[in-house]
């Protein structure tokens, strides 16, 4: 099959890549020429893991190919992703501009049949409004599908290859066979494709976002309480997370989520249900708990050190909002480590992958160090905000003598109490009660 997808950022790249290793011919499309000659070099502008190697197979056997020719890759085939950003408006909606630039472009290349696929998380109604914008331009022969992205930043090659669902909205019975053609690779062990008319694709993406990053702030706000109460947080996740009508994914606590989908999505489900009169007060409380919770391991600090932080230096493990990605979009990390240099810390960062995006929010305002101990000699504290599997297990020995003070404030609930209490630690976590200070 013969395939474009037009924009080449992280879920456009991810489709053309894993669509050309199944034996499509692609054409990823992209009008940054900057980006599309780096593309053409195998030198990737996200980190994603898995990814690389499926860009440098597929670009040297010929069945993936990168582009600045918009119209030339749309003409030459028959499915066209439109995979651009739709970054939120002031007024926290989705802005569309680019999307319908690409459906006019499409328009002006229509030479038969197409198969139109909004891959971009867009407001229901998108659609409509991309058949519209194309209709209006040619009297040539489409169809506008939605298939909604699910992918996860750090697995999201295996989320594509081995997805546990595919959405596809359509009313267009040839749209549905091609669709269904072009995903039959990852059905030959059961259906995992859903097709439903277009409006509930639309709606699906936003739901399923909104309804995980509801569980994360409701297991946040339970964390708070149970650091009043005296109540451990991980025992009462385990405890719920039993229930097979609740099961134990996004139950963890820590210092809030990120990213590029949860808050955008949130965000634009909230001005949607405005736009239409209804009022989704749940989601504003999901958005409200979140942006407090990033500052928790900073109060945690501040009632230990005091509200002055200056002449104290911290070490901090992790910048990326989540392991396995350099995604520094709404990072945690960001607003951390601003509200410590704002009451005068000094502050050293580490990341496995992400130190060049990090760089771009805080340029020289903090230290970079690449290896994880450097970042500790001498510190005041140590505070994980990212849970890589490299924190999970460290030295805690070689951590103590590196430390003023052997502080830890585990952002991510990585370290068991008792076991920190043992070593010798003073130990903040999420969700669980205050650490008895040492007597003086």
């Amino acid at each position: 099959m013969k395939v474009c997808v037009i924009g080449s950022g992280y879920v456009g790249l991810v489709a053309g890549a894993c669509f050309a290793d199944t034996g499509c011919t692609v054409r990823c499309a992209d009008i940054d020429e900057r980006k599309i000659a780096m593309l053409k070099q195998n030198d990737l502008p996200i980190y994603e893991p898995g990814l690389q190697d499926i860009v440098e197979r597929n670009q040297e056997d010929g069945r993936l190919t990168f582009t600045t020719d918009v119209g030339a890759a749309i003409r030459e085939s028959e499915i066209v992703f439109i995979a651009v950003g739709t970054p939120p408006d002031e007024d926290g909606s989705a802005d569309l501009s680019h999307v319908l630039a690409v459906a006019a472009t499409i328009a002006d290349n229509l030479n038969g049949y197409k198969v139109v696929v909004n891959k971009s998380t867009v407001p229901v109604g998108t659609a409509d409004l991309v058949a519209n914008t194309i209709a209006s331009r040619t009297t040539g022969d489409f169809a506008v599908v939605s298939n909604p992205e699910f992918l996860k930043e750090g697995a999201a090659v295996n989320d594509f290859l081995k997805p546990d669902r595919i959405i596809v909205g359509t009313d267009d019975d040839r749209a549905r066979k091609l669709m269904e053609r072009l995903y039959a690779p990852y059905q030959r062990t059961s259906n995992r494709i859903y097709f439903m008319d277009v409006r509930s694709a639309e709606m699906t993406k936003y739901a399923a976002n909104a309804m995980l990053a509801t569980r994360i702030s409701f297991m946040n706000q339970v964390a708070r309480l149970c650091e009043e109460v005296g109540a451990d947080v991980t025992m009462v996740r385990k405890g719920i997370g039993s229930d097979p009508r609740i099961g134990n994914k996004f139950l963890f606590p820590g210092v809030g989520f990120g990213g590029s989908c949860f808050p955008k999505d949130l965000r634009a489900l909230v001005s949607i249900g405005e736009e239409y009169g209804q009022e989704m007060s749940i989601l504003k409380a999901v958005v409200d708990v979140n942006r407090n919770q990033k500052m928790r391991l900073v109060e945690r600090v501040v009632e230990h050190f005091g509200e002055d932080l200056t002449g104290k230096t911290f070490a901090v493990w992790g910048l990326a909002f989540k392991p396995g990605t350099d995604d520094m979009r709404e990072a945690p990390s960001i607003t951390i480590i601003n509200a410590l240099l704002e009451r005068g810390a000094t502050v050293r960062g580490t990341d496995p992958v992400a130190m060049e995006t990090a760089h771009v929010h805080f340029e020289d305002r903090i230290t970079w160090v690449e290896d994880d101990y450097e970042t500790l000699e001498g510190a005041d504290a140590l505070l994980v905000v990212t849970e890589w599997p490299e924190f999970r297990n460290p030295d805690f020995q070689r951590v103590r003598e590196l430390l003023k003070a052997p502080i830890v404030f585990d952002g991510r609930n990585l370290y068991e109490p008792d076991t920190m209490k043992d070593l010798g630690f003073v130990h903040y976590s999420i969700g669980r009660p205050a650490p008895e200070l040492p007597t003086v």
